[in-house]
């Protein structure tokens, strides 16, 4: 719903807001409705604000209690901000607005860290202490709102993206090597702490992080999820398809909470019908629904309308089809890059994006599906997994999903960025190592639920859509279903090819089209089949001084890739050449180099 910044001086002196205005300009498009700046002494926090939740001037932020003596910076929403809210009244606190934003106010006077365990719902905050010169950093369980800090021996700023961290100055904006092997081997994930620059790093999802005024910080992590079967080793599977979709129900109605109206995303995939077969069932009303398509090109088609116009008709939804054609797609593929925090390679990222900038003509608020795959194991590379023995399941996880080997990521890097240790394979096997995750499965689900999906699908749902201030809401990530989820044992999501426990949970409420079908994504054939104008942006980024001074990419690899731009793909079928060029022209577009 937001976008928000600030800084904590560590050395004595005092905080320099007009230092944090260029932060707060490039956070304008997260937050369109309202800005407001707050310092004292060595802190200062600045905000945008996209009103969802008490409209009125009551909710604006930075959020200053004076009783309490606290400051709050929020993005996100508490969905059971009003349950607590009735509770904080009962122990004696009195509100001032009807935003969820006092409410997390006054959760923390009264529980202290320990407040985010009580909140459902998605959101990162920055909370000082004027008392104590004390900054809490927090986000939500499963990272659905971002976190970057840029913290020095002197001070620790903070903001929702990186770019705008980057615009405040003084930040180190140098490759970072480690980050590198992982967005080049780990299908373009860089893991938290890591951004792809060494002088920004993100808080991991479900951290606190206590700043103290000298400096000193601790986190403490405050969720997680075993996937063992403990406590429903009893449940068979009418049990689980039951429980799965009485979480869901709850999830979609939590997330209806607003004071403006909540569209969808609808793709015509499995997971975004259900969520529109929910809202109906929930009795919305004046539901709308969007669906985007692209032209067919390199043999490849560009939408999936006659899904998407299935699930509207069923359900009598307000329907928009929104056709992109191929000279709209190019130039929003800058801007696309200029929305992105960190480099992502989806080619679905400009879909995200057009969408997003049509929908929010519309609406302010809508609900989406993703997650599902990574909750239900929807993807291709966890069926290989069921007869993989655990002590074997990191080299079968990375034969399925990795881009491309160390050795071969070490050819194709100039010398000065090669790396002596597969660092991205070391991460992914010390995931899979600590307690918990019975089987193959159970750790890679955990793995891609826990840093994947937070580093890629999330992260791009959420810069696409908060670049046009609209926010989405993301019913198969509420935690109490992710919990659920990781309890049920793999024959069951498994099962159907994937995602089998809640395609039999949907048949009471889907058309057996939707459900049965083969599973899609968001086609964008212009960007998987590189040519003309588009092809000739990315030879010119890679060919670029910035680019040549960087000295990232083996120059003979570049020519080989340039020679036949759609020949090379990685393990998932992704355009290599999009990969290496998407990353200088992120890093070019970030004025880096």
């Amino acid at each position: 719903m937001c976008g928000f910044g600030g800084e904590c001086r560590h050395d004595g002196q005092r905080a320099e807001p007009e230092l944090l205005t260029p932060m707060q300009a490039c956070l304008e498009p997260r937050g369109p409705d309202a800005g407001g700046a707050w310092a004292q002494g060595p802190a200062a926090l600045i905000h945008r604000r996209l009103k969802i939740i008490d409209l009125t001037d009551t909710g604006a932020q930075p959020m200053i209690d004076d009783e309490l003596g606290l400051v709050l910076a929020f993005n996100g929403c508490i969905y059971n901000y009003r349950t607590l809210r009735q509770d904080l009244i009962g122990r004696g606190y009195r509100f001032f607005s009807t935003s969820d934003t006092e409410v997390v106010i006054k959760a923390y006077h009264r529980w202290g860290v320990r407040c985010v365990e009580r909140f459902r719902g998605m959101f990162a905050f920055a909370l000082y202490e004027r008392s104590t010169g004390r900054l809490i950093l927090a986000r939500d369980r499963l990272g659905i709102k971002p976190l970057y800090v840029d913290q020095t021996p002197q001070r620790t700023r903070f903001a929702s993206t990186l770019p705008a961290l980057v615009a405040a100055g003084g930040v180190d904006t140098s490759v970072d090597p480690v980050a590198l092997h992982h967005y080049l081997s780990f299908h373009s994930v860089v893991p938290p702490p890591r951004t792809i620059l060494r002088g920004v790093r993100k808080l991991p999802p479900a951290t606190v992080r206590v700043v103290e005024p000298d400096g000193t910080t601790r986190d403490g992590r405050y969720w997680d999820v075993s996937f063992t079967r403990a406590g429903h080793e009893t449940m068979e599977a009418g049990d689980w398809r039951a429980a799965v979709l009485g979480r869901l129900r709850q999830a979609v109605q939590r997330r209806t909470v607003a004071d403006v109206d909540v569209g969808v995303l609808l793709s015509g995939g499995l997971d975004s019908s259900l969520v529109v077969a929910l809202l109906a069932e929930h009795g919305q009303p004046g539901l709308t629904t969007f669906s985007i398509g692209f032209e067919q090109h390199g043999g490849e088609g560009g939408d999936e309308f006659v899904y998407s116009d299935l699930v509207a008709e069923r359900f009598g939804t307000n329907h928009h089809q929104i056709r992109i054609d191929t000279a709209r797609l190019e130039p929003a593929i800058h801007h696309a890059i200029a929305a992105m925090s960190e480099p992502m390679v989806s080619h679905d990222v400009v879909a995200f994006h057009l969408l997003s900038q049509e929908v929010a003509q519309h609406v302010k608020v809508v609900q989406s599906g993703q997650g599902a795959d990574e909750v239900f194991a929807g993807y291709s590379w966890y069926p290989p997994l069921a007869g993989v023995r655990r002590e074997h399941a990191v080299d079968a996880y990375a034969d399925a999903f990795f881009d491309r080997s160390h050795a071969e990521l070490n050819a194709i890097l100039q010398p000065q960025w090669r790396l002596d240790d597969d660092a991205s394979r070391a991460f992914v096997a010390e995931h899979f190592d600590r307690p918990g995750a019975a089987t193959a499965v159970d750790a890679a689900l955990r793995l891609d639920s826990q840093v994947m999906l937070v580093d890629d699908p999330v992260k791009r749902v959420d810069n696409m859509t908060m670049a046009w201030g609209l926010e989405a809401r993301v019913p198969f990530l509420d935690s109490d279903l992710v919990e659920l989820a990781a309890s049920c044992p793999p024959e069951h999501k498994l099962a159907d090819g994937g995602k089998g426990i809640l395609k039999q949970a949907s048949r009471e409420l889907l058309p057996a089209e939707i459900i049965d079908r083969t599973k899609g994504y968001f086609p964008v054939p212009a960007i998987r089949h590189l040519s003309g104008r588009l092809l000739d942006e990315v030879t010119t980024a890679l060919a670029a001084p910035a680019a040549r001074d960087r000295g990232l990419f083996a120059e003979e690899y570049i020519s080989d890739l340039l020679a036949e731009p759609n020949a090379t793909r990685t393990t998932l079928g992704a355009n290599a050449l999009w990969q290496l060029g998407l990353l200088e022209m992120w890093l070019q577009d970030l004025g880096v180099g």
